[in-house]
């Protein structure tokens, strides 16, 4: 159990502490323990502490969790899961996380971790104990031993066979040894584990801890827990505007866009069922992860943790369900697509009940929590210390948020922008994506028009301003925005991107 604290160090401010490098002693808010709680394809229109949500959506649990710290309305941590987790463990941009690759059967994949480091090594030699439970998909090694002292994973990249089972039958390994199938919903197991690891089983006591975890959930098939089964019946909500082309103003490939067909009276479906059952069916496997949270924060509370525990909330990215007329999908830069829900929180260092409306990369994620350990940047990272929105989330912020979307390549490979379907992964190009408080501007790498939006008039992002003539300089601002961030994390490819398409 961690030491109980003084009153001084309740009042401690966001100014995070010089704890000596390996130094080994109990989490204070100066030294803070971290749980980061990260769930798989989870669009923040599913929690009801979002306007975005659906008003039958209801997830008390999480918004209790948002109103003990600060919300985000806009994350974006990655195109889809490899990258997304991959940008996690490193500080970097798709562009910038070298020798990561897809390798053998979907979804394969290596990486060379002397070219490819996981900052929980270096947390490790700052004192603490770090520890991830559920998925994996960046690489078969894991890391136990060199970046994690405690690990029941479930390691997709090497059991391919069962890169699918995302709710029962995981093949976990537990702590670098046995293989064993794991049986029970993952999500109710994940928790479990969790909620150990935290009263202090199987780790160094005297020592504060960063724990990742990570569920498979609300991932496709998006099955729920049998006792949510018949959650949501009668629920109902409208159809969106642009789930069948033709989408006025949108670049061609977006017209191409048509993951759903019309039934008899034209209203939508895909694999013989109806749009509503798929979206109810997707908030179904929410509740599970509600209750989670629930049990994640009373085990901090009973165990005395909660004040000198950092948590953080967060998903690998969005999940289209009929916007834009994807069914099911991330990697599109649309916010429907890719945009995650954020939550901070530490009672007496993060102020409670706030929102910040200045959007944030998976980048900026690291550099904050490594901040809040007061362990220096490891390497140069891409990310910008979150710290001053936490103390104040509607301060000036000048820096725009960015999402590189590379397919599946990664690091140098991207130097080299392919082309023809190369350039795609399934039916959406390679792109740059641009976002400040308002507008978001989207850069394909191929040749076709740009995008630019208004979120404040526009937020489901139906209305193309790049092919507007009188919005032609916030768009040539916009794109000077996107070069100078690439330059400033070193793209490869910054200077070999295809000419813009005029509208």
């Amino acid at each position: 159990m961690a030491s109980t604290m003084t009153r001084r160090n309740l009042l401690g401010t966001l100014s995070a502490g010089l704890g000596a490098r390996g130094m080994a002693a109990p989490a204070t808010p100066d030294r803070p323990n971290i749980l980061f709680i990260y769930t798989d394809d989870h669009s923040h229109r599913t929690l009801s502490c979002y306007k975005e949500a659906y008003p039958w959506v209801r997830t008390p649990n999480i918004d209790r969790l948002a109103s003990r710290g600060v919300r985000f309305t806009a994350a974006y941590n990655g195109a889809w899961c490899m990258p997304s987790r991959a940008t996690l463990l490193t500080g970097h941009y798709q562009h910038g996380i070298e020798s990561m690759r897809m390798e053998g059967p979907y979804p394969g994949s290596e990486y060379d971790p002397q070219k490819c480091p996981f900052w929980p090594k270096e947390l490790r030699r700052h004192g603490y104990v770090t520890a991830q439970i559920g998925k994996w998909h960046t690489g078969t090694d894991t890391g136990f031993g060199r970046d994690w002292d405690y690990q029941l994973v479930w390691n997709r990249p090497k059991y391919t066979e069962t890169s699918t089972h995302y709710y029962y039958d995981q093949p976990i390994t537990y702590h670098g040894g046995k293989t064993e199938m794991l049986k029970r919903y993952s999500t109710d197991q994940y928790t479990d584990w969790a909620c150990d690891f935290i009263r202090g089983n199987g780790r160094d006591q005297q020592k504060p801890w960063y724990l990742w975890l990570c569920f498979g959930a609300v991932h496709a098939p998006y099955t729920p827990a049998e006792r949510h089964k018949k959650e949501l019946a009668g629920m109902d909500l409208d159809v969106p505007k642009d789930i069948f082309p033709p989408r006025a103003g949108k670049p061609d490939w977006a017209q191409k866009v048509s993951e759903w067909q019309k039934d008899a009276q034209g209203r939508p479906v895909a694999e013989g069922r109806g749009f509503i059952d798929w979206v109810r069916q997707y908030h179904q496997g929410v509740f599970a992860l509600d209750e989670a949270v629930k049990r994640l924060m009373d085990v901090l509370e009973e165990t005395g943790q909660r004040k000198n525990t950092l948590v953080l909330f967060t998903s690998d990215q969005g999940l289209a369900f009929g916007q834009h007329g994807f069914r099911g999908t991330k990697v599109a830069a649309y916010d429907a697509n890719v945009r995650s829900p954020l939550i901070f929180s530490m009672p007496g260092r993060i102020p409670e009940n706030r929102v910040c409306e200045t959007p944030v990369s998976g980048p900026d994620l690291v550099s904050t929590m490594l901040r809040f350990t007061g362990m220096r940047q490891p390497w140069e990272m891409h990310g910008r210390d979150l710290t001053p929105l936490l103390k104040d989330p509607g301060a000036a912020w000048e820096h725009p948020a960015m999402l590189v979307a590379t397919g599946r390549k990664f690091g140098s490979d991207t130097n080299a922008i392919p082309e023809g379907r190369e350039a795609f992964h399934g039916n959406v190009p390679w792109y740059v994506m641009i976002r400040d408080r308002r507008y978001k501007y989207v850069r394909p790498l191929i040749r076709d028009i740009e995008e630019l939006y208004d979120l404040e008039k526009d937020p489901e992002e139906l209305d193309n301003l790049a092919v507007k003539a009188e919005h032609k300089t916030r768009l040539r601002s916009m794109r000077g925005q996107a070069i100078a961030e690439l330059r400033r994390t070193k793209c490869g490819f910054v200077d070999r991107m295809p000419a813009v398409r005029e509208a």
